[in-house]
């Protein structure tokens, strides 16, 4: 059984850059998670829609909720990888 494990990856890697891009800016930090989360599910509705292969999610509502989650891990990581950096 297969469930899309690379391209919850590639959802995530691809919010980690844009976090990344809202980073660069002035904007204020504090949006950054709801930017990641709000892309996650925009590119998790688009994968639905362009057919993407083996993704994990057959309607709207799990692909939104498979992309949300998948942008808010890249913040995850973001806090994780400066956490192991301050060490």
């Amino acid at each position: 059984m297969d469930f899309g494990v690379a391209t919850v990856a590639a959802i995530t890697a691809l919010v980690y850059i844009v976090g990344l891009a809202v980073k660069a800016t002035s904007l204020d930090n504090k949006w950054i998670p709801v930017i990641c989360g709000a892309a996650g599910i925009l590119l998790g509705i688009a994968a639905l829609y362009l057919g993407v292969p083996d993704f994990p999610a057959t309607d709207i509502l799990t692909a939104a909720a498979v992309g949300g989650a998948s942008g808010l891990a890249a913040t995850g990581i973001d806090q994780a990888v400066k956490q192991l950096n301050n060490r």
